[in-house]
């Protein structure tokens, strides 16, 4: 007859567990070599990539170099479930960890007749380039309308900033159904702004625009100054309507 106490003791699982740790940190550190390879072949700080076998799939996650995962995924029905070998989560299971690990070694065949693939892959890859064409000139035009424009801007943040006695302020015209800003401050200009707010800085204490914007908008410029011309003869002739006796 059993004794009762046999019948109430529990099993331990120390061994188990710590064989299945021991396997794990030893395939991690594998592993790891190849999430390190494959990150500095892909060249992100991230990736992943997944190799066939007769059993199953397996997929390496990297990143920033560092093994993030490596998954086992079975191919035929009723021999598991996917089973992350290593990863950051929780540690596998022992049995699925053992049917995964039983075709580990196809994994790494799979990973070097991957390797073995890409060699001479850029060997009959020209290193022989059309010369690439320079923007000096492009860039030269544009700075030259651009200095243009500028000096007429400057006299008119000028001109407006003498006459409103404001430190800061904008002169606002519709040229060719688009808004134009002049904006200064202490009578140096801060901006030329075509678009509204989300529209082109023609000028900015920043970035020159595109040569495209330029060409766009060059040809309204005479119509802002035109508009700022109007603006005056305006101003001129309310002051002339002006009796001071």
């Amino acid at each position: 007859m059993s004794d009762p106490e046999d019948l109430l003791s529990v099993a331990g699982v120390e061994a188990v567990t710590e064989r299945r740790d021991e396997l794990v940190s030893t395939v991690a550190d594998h592993a790891g070599r190849i999430a390190y390879e494959l990150a500095t072949l892909q060249g992100g700080d991230y990736g992943r990539r997944e190799f066939e076998t007769n059993a199953g799939t397996w997929t390496v996650k990297h990143e920033a170099g560092e093994l993030e995962f490596l998954l086992f995924s079975p191919s035929t029905a009723g021999t598991g479930s996917d089973v992350y070998v290593v990863s950051t989560k929780q540690p596998p299971d022992p049995e699925a960890l053992a049917t995964a690990l039983a075709d580990y070694p196809n994994f790494v065949a799979a990973w070097n007749g991957y390797v073995k693939s890409l060699s001479g892959v850029l060997d009959s890859v020209a290193v022989e380039f059309p010369e690439p064409a320079s923007t000096a000139d492009a860039v030269g035009e544009r700075d030259r309308v651009l200095e243009a424009i500028r000096e007429t801007c400057t006299v008119i943040a000028g001109e407006v900033y003498r006459y409103e006695n404001d430190a800061y302020g904008t002169f606002t015209a519709r040229v060719d159904g688009d808004r134009w800003e002049l904006k200064w401050e202490e009578g140096a200009v801060s901006y030329l702004r075509v678009g509204g707010s989300s529209g082109v800085y023609l000028l900015s204490r920043y970035e020159a625009p595109a040569a495209t914007d330029v060409r766009e908008y060059a040809d309204s410029f005479p119509g802002f100054v035109r508009a700022y011309n109007e603006f005056v003869d305006e101003l001129e002739s309310d002051l002339r309507r002006i009796d001071i006796e």
